[in-house]
């Protein structure tokens, strides 16, 4: 069947789904085999229609198709034949076992030998491997959930689980536009036309009235009577006859992976996993037509790859067609993009950066949002701060060692030492960046805040220019990859500096490049100055691909946020620019964008945002495009001053957008939480009235963990009304703020005297917010922000979660946590609990603890006994194992495979356990009391646990061999009590980790363990209950057992700011509250919520006017860090 043929099913499915043809719906599934619904499957399952299951399973698998849908079969059948043993029913069981399960006993004689010997016995759970076997309701749960991941697991459900992204009503819109188009040929058009019949081609009749107007004004059949379930048919625009599907079949050039980022199913006892081909992954196309750039160049070879069947070859329906129908419910479908709109694209100048040179890169921070990297044409680099406009970092170009150099580049240097940069980019976790000069020379740098900028790899990396460079992660090792005028195409080590891999086969100079991976299969796409696109493993093979970009252009490469989708823009020699859509499946362009310029100068340069928007910078202004729309959505002059081809980057929340100007400048675009954002780095200010006359001072941000910050920086902003900011010094003179530079200061005694540690201690001076509860109140034990910041769980004494959702208002427009909307505690509508098992514990002796899945899906969870997996939308347990003893006391996800989780145990060990295979791999002994804390380091590959001994242990995730161990040093005079609890989290680097105890908070570097800092309390605080990095990791949120919270630069370890209880909690002098957990926002590095003793969960935020919480204290008035390790009564930190 065609492709077309393929997406007309689609078009039905959604239709007859409209209509609630439901038994129509799943028959044409079946029949079809294009899309396996696992909602209605789940509900088969759950009801117990074994035969219509393996029906509708029919129409997609046989039994010995492979060992995945062997495995399918035989889980229902073998369920169905225990259910009529359960319900004794001998005469139905043996049916069962001779009619269905016989057929496996050719594949597993063992097995079926044990199946039928359960006949014998008067209840089978008397069989060890059944023993645990509930009732009907749950053992169904618990198959149903393994089913769901062998399905997905198997190859020949793979793009069969997805139903594609389309608009309502899709089917009843390509009508319309048809009888538009009919319509339009009809010699004699009435102005209201009489539609009765969609057998024939609709023709007006003879008719004296004048010439009706055009259909895109004027509505067909509005008086039309609905026939057949149809709305009223709206007007459309000219329609656009479809070009017939190409018979010429590709050959795939990437083999599209399950769309699952970790397939979690196993054929356990009957089968084997499919191993991973990475030579399959890239094949060899051949290059598609640019004859029609709206055609989606698909064949009927590839339909078993096809990941999204989109409307091709017409243009979008207009916006008022009368069709009013709700989102077709499949499972799968995507609505998420549907809540954007072009009002949330940055759009408003709030800032202009002014440069010295022209900008030839840029690239937003991906964790400090507000921090912009710039490269300019005279090999100027800069790190900026747009919330201020400061320039808080500069490098200028130089040769670090000149003694290193080839002959061609000190020759080249001899005669123009200038250079340009050509790219900019920062490391995934913002910890380096990396520098591509027009000559020879790749810089890496290592950011540690505010100005320090710490040389770290000079590499000569191609002859001539180097055009790109990329971060890249082959093999869980962080790379730089770089491709240059010498046609070639290398790959780094970012520690050693070493060269690991070169790609030679372009035929003209690499123009760019672009790291992807799919599965764990990790390759390189590359461009050429003449067009060519290639893509290489690190296998040093050769290319996989060999194609030609449109019209032989220059073009850059890029991926849509999410991965999923794959994007390029270019310009060919004679000027026109292209932005197309590749198909994956096929190595052929999918759709191609219009509203780009024909004579463009230079290559045009373009971004991503939101999974759902795409910019370009084109004849002086910055133009727009949803993704789903080959028309161009909007454009923007940014108030005019902009290049023909400005460069542009958007940061990585699309909330701003970088601009460069045609006088050497930067323009911030930013939208409403841009804007948002940028005030409150504003409002980040000190009195100016204490800074000495003709001083501009503001804290630099500190990016690193332990950056000096030696530039101070204080200022004084109003609200950003106009596009560029003023800011209003002591001598009361204004001035334009982007032409504010930061002013070096070494005056000690001012800073002296300036700074003070920030005290809150009234209600008045933050903002707090009680969360409302109706359940019974308990203490609070663990307690986490969700990953995507709308809602807040918290797991009780009682072994009850609670889990508080915000709303979407005119007042919280983003969902995300905050102190100005009370949110809802939420519950399904059955009105169950999230409750643990707590077997026979008591479970206010117990030690709960809890991780949550990455997609916040799944919550894991356990409060002395046996560890529950819940669904955080139904509540319901999706299984149990590991019933104690011993108990688990910690969780924690492997940040790599959400299939393998660490357990903490209250007998000291740590279980390494695989829910798919339902197995403890192994067990790691190294503590010699419970533990209390588990962290994964992705880039240093360990694990580090810590336990109620005090000590901390290092674990390679590789074998899973102990590396390290070491002791926290009680400081002198505490006593530490025997079960205190010793937490640790990685700092965002990965590389430096905080661990917490009752008696100090410290910082180690991993995976030595060497400890670099170390911060006591003062007595009269008392213990440490908590603490936890904010979500930039700049500061630590430490919970007291006084009541009070401290809030620690991270950097120095000093205090910043000690916010009292009489600040949060209401006076009663007969009820001791204080909290026992503290929990950081995921994406506000300012809020912080407070799990209490009392039950209730508190969050907290600083003043809109003040924007953080005080600020770090200068080293040099005698506050700064210690090198002593002398008393520690003082809050001094010690090394």
């Amino acid at each position: 069947m065609s492709s077309l043929s393929r997406e007309l099913v689609f078009l039905i499915l959604q239709f007859l789904e409209e209509e609630k043809f439901k038994n129509t719906v799943h028959k044409l599934e079946q029949e079809s085999g294009f899309f396996f619904n696992l909602r209605y499957f789940e509900e088969m399952v759950t009801n117990g229609e074994w035969d219509e299951v393996e029906k509708y399973l029919s129409g997609f698998t046989k039994v010995d198709d492979n060992r995945y849908s062997m495995k399918i079969f035989f889980e229902l059948r073998k369920q169905k034949y225990l259910e009529a043993l359960d319900k004794r029913d001998r005469t139905k069981a043996v049916e069962i076992l001779v009619k269905d399960l016989k057929v496996f006993s050719a594949f597993n004689e063992e097995l079926f030998k044990e199946i039928t010997h359960l006949l014998t016995l008067d209840n089978f759970r008397e069989n060890e491997q059944l023993s645990k076997y509930g009732d009907t309701k749950s053992a169904r749960g618990i198959m149903l959930a393994e089913l769901k991941k062998l399905i997905e697991a198997n190859p020949l459900f793979r793009d069969k689980l997805q139903f594609p992204t389309l608009k309502n009503s899709r089917l009843r819109t390509l009508i319309n536009q048809s009888l538009n188009w009919q319509h339009q040929l009809c010699k004699n058009p009435r102005s209201n036309p009489d539609i009765k019949t969609l057998f024939v081609d609709h023709s007006c009749g003879q008719t004296n009235d004048a010439r009706a107007p055009s259909p895109v004004t004027n509505p067909l059949m509005s008086t039309v009577p609905k026939a057949g379930g149809f709305p009223p048919l709206g007007a459309h625009g000219p329609f656009q006859h479809t070009p017939a599907a190409l018979p010429t079949s590709l050959v795939g050039w990437m083999a599209n992976p399950t769309p699952m980022p970790h397939p979690v199913g196993s054929a356990g006892p009957l089968g084997l996993a499919a191993p991973n081909n990475a030579a399959a992954i890239l094949k060899r196309p051949r290059t598609p037509p640019t004859n029609n750039p709206a055609l989606d160049y698909q064949s009927a070879d590839s339909e078993h790859v096809l990941k999204r069947s989109r409307p091709f070859g017409i243009p979008e329906e207009v916006n008022n067609l009368s069709v009013n129908i709700l989102p077709v419910p499949f499972a799968g479908q995507t609505h998420g993009q549907s809540s954007y709109t072009p009002d949330d694209l940055p759009k408003t100048v709030v800032m202009t950066l002014s440069q010295g040179s022209a900008v030839r890169s840029m690239d937003f921070h991906p964790v400090q949002q507000i921090l912009l990297l710039v490269g300019t044409s005279i090999g100027d680099v800069m790190v900026w701060e747009v919330g201020s406009g400061e320039r808080i970092a500069h490098k200028t170009f130089r040769v670090w060692d000149h003694s290193t150099c080839s002959m061609p580049l000190q020759t080249s240097l001899a005669n123009d030492y200038s250079v340009s940069v050509n790219r900019v980019v920062w490391s995934p976790n913002g910890a380096l960046f990396g520098v591509a000069y027009s000559k020879h020379i790749v810089h890496i740098y290592s950011y540690h805040g505010g100005d320090d900028l710490r040389n770290r790899l000079e590499i000569e990396a191609h002859v001539g220019s180097v055009n790109d460079l990329a971060f890249s992660y082959p093999n869980k090792q962080l790379c730089v990859i770089t491709c240059g005028e010498d046609r070639v195409i290398k790959v780094w080590d970012t520690v050693s500096g070493a060269k690991l891999h070169t790609f030679e086969g372009h035929e003209a100079p690499v123009y760019s490049i672009c790291p992807h991976h799919k599965e764990n299969i990790q390759f390189i796409f590359s461009t050429a100055t003449d067009g060519k696109i290639k893509a290489w493993l690190y296998d040093n093979m050769g290319s996989r691909v060999d194609y030609n970009a449109p019209s032989q252009s220059s073009s850059t490469m890029a991926y849509s946020a999410d991965g999923t989708r794959l994007f390029s823009c270019g310009t060919n020699k004679e000027g026109e620019s292209f932005l197309v859509e590749w198909n994956e499946s096929e190595g052929a362009v999918k759709r191609s964008y219009f509203g780009l310029g024909k004579r463009s100068v230079g290559v045009v340069q373009f971004d991503t945002t939101k999974n759902r928007f795409l910019a370009a910078g084109d004849e002086f202004t910055v133009k727009f495009w949803d993704m789903d729309n080959l028309n161009l959505l909007t454009s923007t002059p940014a108030d005019g001053g902009l290049p023909p081809s400005p460069c542009i980057r958007f940061n990585k929340e699309g909330t701003l957008l970088a601009v460069s100007t045609d006088d050497n400048g930067v323009k911030i675009l930013a939208n409403s939480d841009g804007v948002r954002l940028l005030r409150t780095v504003e409002n980040r200010s000190l009195d100016a009235s204490r800074v000495a006359p003709a001083a501009i001072v503001k804290q630099a941000p500190n990016i690193g963990p332990f950056g000096s910050n030696n530039t101070t920086i204080v200022t004084t902003m109003g609200d950003r009304a106009a596009p560029v900011a003023a800011i209003v010094g002591t001598n009361n003179d204004a001035r334009i703020l982007a032409d504010v530079k930061p002013r070096i200061t070494d005056e000690s005694v001012e800073k002296s005297r300036i700074w003070k540690l920030t005290e809150i201690n009234e209600p008045s001076q933050c903002r707090t917010l009680r969360l409302p509860d109706s359940l019974t109140a308990m203490r609070v034990s663990r307690l986490i922000y969700t990953n995507s910041g709308v809602a807040i769980l918290a797991l009780a004494s009682n072994a009850v979660h609670k889990l508080w959702k915000w709303p979407r208002s005119d007042r919280n427009s983003t969902w995300k946590a905050t102190t100005s909307v009370a949110p809802q505690l939420w519950q399904p509508s059955s009105g169950i609990l999230m409750t643990n098992d707590i077997c026979d514990t008591n479970p206010e002796d117990a030690v709960p603890c809890f991780a949550l899945s990455k997609n916040d899906s799944y919550v894991m969870s356990a409060s002395g006994g046996k560890i529950s997996l819940f669904n955080m939308m139904t509540f319901k347990t999706m299984t149990t194992f590991m019933p104690p003893p011993p108990a688990a006391t910690f969780l924690a996800f492997h940040p790599q495979d959400n299939n393998i989780i660490a357990i903490g145990m209250d007998d000291s060990s740590i279980q390494i356990y695989n829910v798919r295979v339902d197995e403890v791999k192994t067990k790691l002994k190294g503590h010699q009391k419970r533990i209390t804390g588990l962290a994964f380091s992705h880039t240093l590959n360990v694990l580090v646990s810590s336990g109620a001994d005090s000590q901390l242990c290092v674990w390679s995730t590789d074998g899973w061999e102990k590396q390290t161990s070491k002791f926290l040093q009680i400081p002198n005079g505490r006593a530490a009590s025997p079960h205190a609890e010793t937490r640790v989290q990685f700092h965002q680097d990965q590389i430096h980790l905080l661990a917490v105890h009752e008696s100090q908070i410290a910082i180690f570097e991993a995976p030595k363990l060497e400890c670099l800092k170390q911060w006591v309390p003062r007595e009269a605080s008392g213990p440490i209950t908590h603490a936890t990095y904010s979500c930039d990791s700049q500061m630590i949120y430490v919970s007291f057992e006084d009541g009070g919270v401290g809030v620690l630069t991270a950097s120095s370890l000093r205090l910043r700011c000690r916010i009292s209880p009489a600040a949060y909690l209401p006076p009663n002098p007969s009820l001791r509250v204080y909290p026992l957990v503290i929990a950081a926002h995921p994406s506000d590095p300012n809020q912080f919520a407070l799990g209490l003793t009392d039950g209730g969960v508190q969050i907290v935020e600083p003043l809109e006017s003040e924007g953080k919480w005080g600020t770090s204290p200068p080293a040099e008035n005698g506050a700064g860090p210690s090198t002593t390790s002398g008393a520690t009564g003082s809050e001094a930190p010690q090394r």
